[in-house]
């Protein structure tokens, strides 16, 4: 009996430990599920919520972890920039493009293209069956002339003498006058082929045709363009030679319709000075100046052209490269500007986090104005001197807008 009671006593103990056991696993399990979770997601986020809305409460540390960097908001000097596309081309006023002035076949060909050629230097050679025939009715002008001065002044003589008519002196007068206007036409015409006075001289003196047409450089510059080859015949309209002075070049830049006021207000108030940016040489500037405005519009890109002129002595721009030209309008003094970086969006908004204390930012939203790309103009919504997170304002917008402000 004793033995029963002492077993049974045995069993109820151990029930009672497994028991105690099993509320103490309990109240573990319990209180692990209220408690790790939280402190894990407390421990992968830095920042802190405040219960104020639009408020972020930070500490140093945390600010250090993050990377926040603060600045006072001041007033500056304010420039806008806008870039436009554009194409290096080569100076008009310094371009030619040579044609042959008589119809005539190529015989000798001097000029290749990319040569530096100096002004009247041989470019080509041309055998003209035209010329030979316009010199030769010029010099039998010449002669039917002589032939008629000298009648006429014979015709006189003989009238003082009595021995013709008046009538006699006005014919001859008039084939005087005839063959008069005959030389001037045959001299023109040869004029319009191309010869000069000594040549004119030559040919008087010598009495003999030329029929070779030299085609000559009009001025000094590099050939980029040459459209002949030898033996072939060649017609006055069309194009043998282009030789342009590549010392200075032009950048034409295309101008959409809606930033016409704005290129004019630059010009308009004496701004020349623009930035030139060739894709060939990414990390130059190029400085030039504006020469010219369009005064009407392409009607199928609805672009108004602007040109730009820069001088290019090492001659490292070459026509047809793209371009990239930045106009600067005039400076607005004492404005309201923050960092482009400050600066974030959302449905529409636009806001800054200011910083109301050490460790409290405040989200503030404001009214902007124009942007050059790296600060922004403040219209409303801050006042001078207050300090903005201008990096590092993300990741505090990341965190405040899981919660509604």
């Amino acid at each position: 009996m004793k033995s029963l009671f002492a077993s049974g006593r045995a069993s109820s103990s151990r029930i009672n430990r497994s028991l105690s056991g099993l509320l103490f696993g309990l109240m573990v399990l319990e209180s692990g599920c209220d408690g790790t979770p939280g402190d894990v997601v407390a421990s992968k986020s830095p920042v802190a919520v405040s219960s104020a809305p639009g408020v972020i409460t930070l500490s140093s540390e945390e600010s250090s972890r993050v990377g926040l960097v603060v600045q006072p908001v001041a007033r500056n000097d304010f420039r806008t920039h806008r870039d436009f596309p554009a194409i290096v081309q080569p100076n008009q006023r310094n371009m030619a493009e040579i044609t042959a002035l008589v119809r005539g076949r190529v015989v000798e060909v001097y000029g290749e293209l990319g040569q530096e050629v100096k002004a009247n230097a041989p470019l080509a050679i041309l055998y003209s069956s035209e010329l030979g025939l316009a010199q030769s009715a010029y010099l039998k002008a010449k002669a039917k002339l002589h032939v008629a001065e000298q009648a006429f002044n014979r015709a006189q003589f003989l009238l003082q003498e009595q021995v013709i008519g008046e009538a006699e002196l006005q014919r001859r007068q008039a084939e005087l006058l005839s063959s008069q206007a005959e030389a001037n036409e045959s001299h023109d015409r040869l004029k319009l082929l191309g010869m000069n006075d000594e040549e004119f001289r030559r040919l008087e003196s010598s009495r003999k045709i030329r029929s070779v047409v030299p085609i000559v450089a009009p001025f000094a510059g590099r050939i980029i363009g040459r459209k002949l080859t030898r033996g072939e015949v060649v017609e006055t309209t069309e194009n043998l030679f282009v030789i342009a002075d590549l010392s200075e070049v032009w950048v034409q830049a295309n101008i959409p319709e809606k930033d016409i006021p704005f290129a004019h207000s630059i010009h308009a108030s004496g701004g020349t000075q623009v930035e030139v940016r060739i894709n060939a040489y990414p990390r130059e500037v190029f400085q030039g100046r504006i020469t010219y405005v369009g005064d009407v519009l392409d009607p199928v890109t609805r672009t108004m052209q602007l040109r730009i002129e820069l001088p290019n002595q090492d001659g490292r721009l070459k026509p047809e490269m793209f371009a990239t030209i930045r106009l600067f309008s005039e400076a607005q003094p004492d404005r309201l500007a923050v960092p482009e970086a400050a600066l974030q969006r959302d449905q529409g908004r636009t806001f800054v986090f200011v910083q109301r204390s050490l460790n409290e930012y405040e989200l503030r939203e404001v009214h902007v104005g124009e942007s050059n790309g790296t600060v922004t103009a403040i219209l409303g919504g801050l006042n001078e001197g207050e300090s903005v997170v201008t990096h590092g304002a993300f990741v505090l917008k990341s965190e405040l807008l899981k919660k509604p402000v």
